[in-house]
């Protein structure tokens, strides 16, 4: 009876790790062996900032929950001790912050991830990193956006400019004229 109970936890968590992936914008496996206690903390401190979760699982059971998602290449990057990031909003900020945590820390290796449904090998994740975040993204689109409606005032400012001053030639020709 004892071992009913257990499998029956073993699926209810293999359960929640696949509901986390399907939710996840973006899923990151990182080998965290080498960190101290305190880096720990302080990497969980900037992913929880970013509105990440950072969870450490039996790699069996996340293996479990990746082949029933159909993310087989997942699987093996799914050896040692690993922690898994969790992002349900912004793809960019896991990667942004673990590349980032991972050039400050050597112990910290990024593994593979899962990027909007597609399975990401370390290189993906990093091109990602390098991204602006989403916020970045969307100033740059709102810049390039505006820039047409900016080029079209300048040119109407500068269209008036020069119709003033052609008028101011004008009345200065009349002038001299007159006199």
């Amino acid at each position: 009876m004892a071992n009913i109970s257990i499998i029956e936890q073993k699926q209810q968590l293999v359960a929640e790790v696949a509901a986390k992936m399907q939710a996840s914008q973006s899923t990151i496996v990182v080998d965290y062996r080498g960190l101290t206690v305190t880096e720990v903390t302080e990497l969980r401190r900037e992913l929880r900032a970013a509105g990440v979760e950072f969870k450490v699982y039996k790699n069996n059971l996340v293996r479990r929950a990746a082949v029933e998602l159909g993310h087989d290449g997942l699987v093996d990057a799914l050896t040692g001790p690993n922690a898994i990031a969790f992002s349900n909003d912004d793809v960019v900020a896991p990667a942004k912050i673990l590349a980032d945590f991972a050039k400050k820390h050597e112990a910290l290796e990024i593994k593979s991830g899962i990027i909007e449904g597609n399975v990401a090998d370390l290189a993906k994740i990093q091109e990602l990193a390098s991204l602006p975040n989403r916020d970045g993204m969307l100033s740059m689109l709102l810049s390039v956006l505006q820039a047409p409606v900016r080029n079209m005032a300048l040119v109407a400012k500068a269209i008036a400019e020069q119709q003033e001053s052609g008028e101011e030639a004008i009345a200065e020709t009349t002038e001299a004229a007159a006199e």
